[in-house]
């Protein structure tokens, strides 16, 4: 009965959260317990499948209190769930997903407003903080790399990331092309004085996979380079992770479309126009050239040890609370307990005269604040 129960359950779940009936977990569970006939453990399976995580016995698994604390309220797999009290009777559904031939994807998704997008943002955001302490405290070293499409997002997700975090001890790595020396050097040369030491974190803004991306289509590296680089970098990784370091490793996915979009959002207007370089335009007319490429670079280094996650980046707030989500569930940490901070007094003024405020040169008042245009 378990098995069978639980197939049911998987069922069910799946055409509760991808869609078929946008309902809150509670109702969900009521409508799969009366399927099942109070099967208890089913249920359980049921709880542990809209949490996120889906075991074969309807055990715990990795439903721990860490997982719960970064479960997101809204999103399950991807897919964000209205409650029904923000869910008006007569509106409508999101339509159906189609891929590039058109045709309908088996499930639909809702996109997720600004009020409940902000709100959920800044509660991940405040799971960062404690991660980080936790990271500094521990004394953990890990890297991050953010690949992807042109355009795909990737630094709107490391802006979201670092908001609130200190650079002290969070930091960003974007290199720009290497100089004639450093073409001299041993390839990950250029990036090993960037790894962290203990109690850093680091997010790499493209990574050593420029030479599988980048430099294999635009012929910036020979044959043998990039052989040589598809060969030596799970080594190098896993080198890299005997050390001590926590890799993990995204990959932001967008179609065609949401691209060439994006591109020509670019294009007309003038604060983000210089987002738009010459190798972007390029990886437009390249697009099957640079998925070549991709797909060869995942046969290569999608290993057990260190794993591509990819990130769907069609809807670029989706893919930030992902990404985030999925960040804080690969570092396991706990909240510091926090010992309570007093301001001291100030000290008395004594016999210290301030100097004349006209012997200061200010900054010019353009904005005094009175509500004048």
């Amino acid at each position: 009965m378990v098995a069978r129960g639980h197939h049911r359950v998987s069922q069910l779940a799946s055409r509760a959260i991808y869609g078929l009936s946008y309902r809150t977990p509670l109702e969900i569970l009521a409508n799969v317990k009366e399927e099942i006939d109070g099967n208890v453990g089913s249920l359980d399976m049921i709880v542990t499948f809209v949490g996120g995580r889906r075991t074969a016995d309807g055990g715990e698994g990795r439903e721990d209190e860490h997982f719960r604390r970064v479960a997101p309220l809204g999103i399950r797999h991807g897919v964000f769930i209205t409650e029904e009290k923000n869910m008006d009777k007569t509106e409508k559904r999101p339509k159906k997903r189609k891929d590039k031939a058109g045709k309908e994807t088996a499930y639909r998704r809702g996109k997720i407003d600004n009020k409940r997008y902000e709100k959920e943002l800044l509660r991940l955001q405040i799971e960062l903080v404690t991660m980080l302490e936790w990271i500094k405290d521990k004394g953990l070293k890990v890297v991050v790399l953010f690949e992807g499409r042109d355009a795909a997002g990737k630094g709107g997700v490391i802006k979201r990331i670092t908001q609130h975090l200190s650079p002290r001890i969070c930091r960003v790595v974007a290199l720009p092309a290497p100089t004639e020396r450093e073409q001299t050097q041993w390839y990950f040369q250029r990036y090993a004085p960037h790894l962290p030491a203990a109690g850093e974190m680091v997010l790499f803004d493209r990574s050593w996979y420029n030479r599988a991306g980048v430099e294999r289509v635009m012929n910036f590296c020979s044959e043998e380079e990039y052989r040589e680089f598809l060969r030596t970098c799970p080594q190098f990784e896993r080198m890299l992770m005997r050390s001590g370091i926590n890799l993990i490793k995204y990959w932001f996915s967008i179609s065609d479309e949401e691209q060439e979009r994006r591109f020509q959002n670019r294009l007309k207007l003038k604060h983000k126009r210089w987002k738009l370089s010459p190798m972007d335009l390029e990886s437009q007319r390249r697009w099957i050239d640079y998925s070549r490429a991709k797909d060869e670079m995942f046969a290569h280094t999608d290993t057990k040890q260190a794993p591509w996650y990819v990130v769907d980046a069609d809807v670029k707030k989706h893919a930030r609370l992902n990404c985030i989500h999925h960040l804080l569930s690969m570092i396991p940490y706990q909240d510091l307990a926090q010992k309570p901070i007093e301001l001291p007094q100030r000290t008395e003024v004594g016999t210290y005269v301030r100097p004349p405020i006209t012997d200061q040169t200010f900054v010019p008042e353009v904005y005094p604040g009175t509500g004048e245009k």
